[in-house]
């Protein structure tokens, strides 16, 4: 602890500051593996499971199951059943999912740049 305290003192010397504890949550959560492929093809609108699997190939169902359900625990996707239950199944962006669509897509101009 005594490091870390020195750490930061000496950061805040040099005119820098430590890494936000938040910021560092959204990187780890937005940066998942596929994670960003998934927001990125959710950002056009709702989606079945199948046509996000389609728009995001090589991903695996385990995979793309086990990433929808950590974004809706996180609340920024919502599952959205039809009248006809399972089979109309959708995923969508909540209201705090849409707030990520500036940073996304920012990524997104920054990698056809310089990737």
């Amino acid at each position: 602890m005594v490091a870390a305290t020195q750490t930061a003192a000496r950061s805040t010397e040099e005119g820098r500051h430590p890494c936000c504890t938040l910021y560092h949550q959204a990187v780890e959560l937005v940066g998942k593996r596929w994670t960003g492929a998934i927001l990125i093809v959710l950002l056009d609108g709702p989606l079945r499971f199948s046509e996000v699997k389609h728009l995001v190939p090589d991903l695996s169902d385990r995979l793309l199951s086990e990433r929808l359900k950590e974004l809706e625990a996180e609340g920024i996707v919502q599952r959205c059943c039809g009248d006809h239950g399972a089979a109309k199944v959708q995923y969508a962006l909540t209201p705090k999912g849409e707030a990520l669509e500036p940073a996304v897509r920012a990524l997104k101009a920054w990698a056809r740049s310089y990737l």
